[in-house]
């Protein structure tokens, strides 16, 4: 079931879905004003009906419908050759919010809707003596959808260029992660598990291995422990959600079996996505600072907002916990999962930064600052201990390639008030 909804959900986030919905409507809307009209007739009271005739109405349907086309066509057609100029810059991740964003998917939707409406009025209309008929109702409407078309090209002009604005794709990009943090963390009070069999356990267990290649983009971890439970047995997945699962190799165990149909509760695809991707969201960022800092951008300001994004997003952690991966059914461990830690947020959050900015004094001090100020949010001995790890790889890089004796007396000052944030003592 779980995985019947994120199909769904994958499918209603496509670019065509909305339009094609609207579409669909104004089709429907037309053949009921159509057959509306020819039931009932035109009340004389409704004066701001439209009253033209044969051509008149033949004629305005025809420019509605050319010009709501045309206009869509071409301003689309332009908008994804800026975009994808944008996005050489900012990432692919650039063209996905555009073609998941749900207002563009709308306003393309306003423009063809007002097409389909327009063109299957027009076959409607008929002239000469015997048996006339204009569909007053749906010239009128047509022309209140030419007017929304107007006022759906102003929008979207405003809001693509809100949308390829760097700082509002970094902004979405943090509340996305943010989003995956509070999924994949718990809050302290949370009760445990309890602690993992040792790896003895499962020798001599069921063997899953995959039946095709592809990233592991969710697990259903509530219908799996319930499998499980039901067949009497305890399965330990190899691979976490984000993983690539390579044909043929091991992807998880069962002691002593493995409840029937497990790969149903696994979804496989051809690319990462958001959820319980964590890392996914964390890398999406750390792409944008990393091609920032590339030789033919050099936009180290850009990096350090991404920076700043990534100190926002830890300090979040403050009084959550990693879970343990460990899942009960009936009071009795069931489910085993991979899970992210600490640890390898951090990797994934500045060792590209770290690599390709070393060069860069105001990069680097700049993450000095914000593994200090996370270090005072987060009062958990290990983490610290992890951020304090970052903060000695980030010295130790930018030192090799900086020769300036004042940025090298900044890098060391920034690096001490790190370490006093920290709880510890520069070396």
């Amino acid at each position: 079931m779980k995985r019947l909804l994120f199909r769904a959900r994958q499918t209603s986030e496509q670019f065509w879905f909305i339009p094609a919905l609207m579409t669909l409507a104004a089709v429907m809307l037309a053949a009921l004003g159509i057959e509306l009209e020819e039931r009932h007739g035109l009340p004389p009271e409704l004066t701001f009906i439209y009253s033209g005739g044969e051509t008149g109405s033949r004629s305005l349907l025809s420019a509605i419908a050319s010009s709501s086309i045309g206009v869509a066509g071409t301003v689309f057609s332009i908008t994804i050759a800026a975009l994808s100029y944008a996005a050489g810059s900012m990432g692919p991740r650039l063209l996905d919010n555009f073609t998941r964003d749900r207002g563009n998917q709308v306003t393309l939707g306003i423009f063809i809707a007002t097409f389909a409406f327009s063109l299957w009025t027009l076959r409607s209309v008929q002239g000469g003596e015997d048996a006339p008929f204009v569909p007053h109702y749906n010239v009128t409407f047509a022309l209140l959808l030419a007017l929304g078309c107007i006022g759906a090209l102003v929008y979207y002009l405003a809001h693509v260029t809100r949308n390829i604005n760097m700082t509002q794709v970094i902004n979405l990009l943090r509340d996305d992660l943010r989003v995956a943090l509070q999924r994949a963390t718990e809050p302290r009070d949370d009760q445990s598990a309890g602690a993992p069999p040792p790896d003895t356990f499962w020798e001599g267990g069921e063997v899953l291995r995959a039946p095709a290649g592809g990233y592991l983009q969710q697990v259903d971890t509530g219908a799996l422990a319930r499998a499980a439970a039901e067949a009497g047995t305890v399965v330990r997945l190899l691979v976490r959600t984000g993983d690539y699962v390579f044909p043929n190799t091991t992807i998880a165990r069962g002691q002593p079996t493995l409840p029937p149909d497990m790969l149903e509760h696994l979804t496989l695809g051809d690319g990462r996505v958001a959820g319980q991707d964590l890392e996914y969201s964390a890398r999406q960022l750390a792409e944008v600072a990393a091609r920032a800092l590339s030789p033919g951008t050099n936009d180290p300001m850009t990096a350090i907002d991404v920076i700043d994004r990534f100190g926002d997003a830890l300090c979040t952690l403050k009084d959550r916990r990693w879970p343990s991966g460990l899942y009960q059914e009936g009071g009795q461990l069931r489910l085993m999962l991979p899970t992210s830690d600490f640890a390898g947020l951090l990797d994934t959050m500045f060792r590209m930064i770290r690599q390709y900015g070393a060069d860069s004094p105001a990069v680097t001090v700049r993450l000095l600052e914000v593994l200090g100020q996370v270090g005072t949010c987060l009062e958990d001995p290990g983490r610290r201990q992890v951020l304090r790890r970052h903060a000695d790889l980030v010295l130790e890089d930018a030192l090799r390639v900086t020769e300036n004796s004042g940025d090298r007396a900044d890098l060391q000052a920034r690096y001490a008030a790190c370490c006093r944030q920290l709880g510890g003592a520069a070396p």
